[in-house]
């Protein structure tokens, strides 16, 4: 069997994790969760949920908190399949008659231009905070050629880093965002090789979507 199926205990219990969630804002406690499934222990929940972690329908932080993965959530694909209702028209100039009227949906793609080239990697550290970009971040990354002095994702030797890139005659200099952490240079031998993963074109977190400064093509 696929180790990314759930059995049917599992798929219950995730399901009731995603249905709270979605209608409450918050994650049910554990004490919730244990009256739910007529748990005897914690224990139960916590193996659970750590089940769940391998087969890669939750995630945990590094502050030990636990994310539902958005792709597997089935109300999460509810809200970005249907979008965000466009309602009417507001003036930013003058005041003006109000408009309502049903003006579609603003979805992701309207957002990001190029989805269908757009990844997310799970960010850990702090080498770019001062762009926004923190620990537990879910960065957006694009399929797309990286400019000098472009933020975007590099692989090299088996390790990867998010930085800002600079290329040069020898290699690439990886700038961080935070004066606590070190530029990397990065100077490849012949048979070594240096990967640049994609272009750094926003981020996600509990505050919601931010994109790059710089123009996304």
């Amino acid at each position: 069997m696929d180790n990314t199926q759930l059995t049917l205990k599992q798929k219950e219990f995730f399901e009731f994790i995603c249905k709270y969630r979605a209608d409450h804002d918050i994650w049910p406690t554990y004490r919730e969760i244990a009256d739910e499934f007529g748990y005897k222990s914690p224990n139960s929940v916590t193996q659970n949920l750590q089940s769940l972690v391998k087969k890669g329908y939750l995630y945990k932080t590094s502050e030990s908190e636990y994310l539902i993965n958005s792709e597997k959530d089935p109300y999460q694909q509810e809200i970005e399949d249907e979008g965000i209702p466009v309602r009417g028209i507001i003036a930013a100039g003058y005041l003006q008659e109000a408009v309502e009227a049903n003006l579609g949906t603003i979805t992701l793609k309207h957002l990001f231009p190029g989805l269908n080239k757009m990844y997310a990697l799970r960010v850990s550290g702090y080498s770019m905070r001062d762009e926004g970009i923190m620990d537990g971040d879910f960065v957006l990354l694009m399929d797309d050629d990286v400019k000098n002095g472009d933020i975007g994702a590099v692989m090299y030797n088996g390790e990867t880093s998010l930085k800002r890139i600079y290329y040069g005659p020898d290699g690439l200099r990886l700038e961080p965002a935070n004066s606590e952490y070190q530029e990397i240079m990065i100077e490849p031998d012949v048979f070594e090789e240096v990967r640049v993963l994609g272009k750094y074109v926003g981020h996600v977190n509990r505050s919601g979507i931010f994109r790059s400064k710089s123009r996304i093509n």
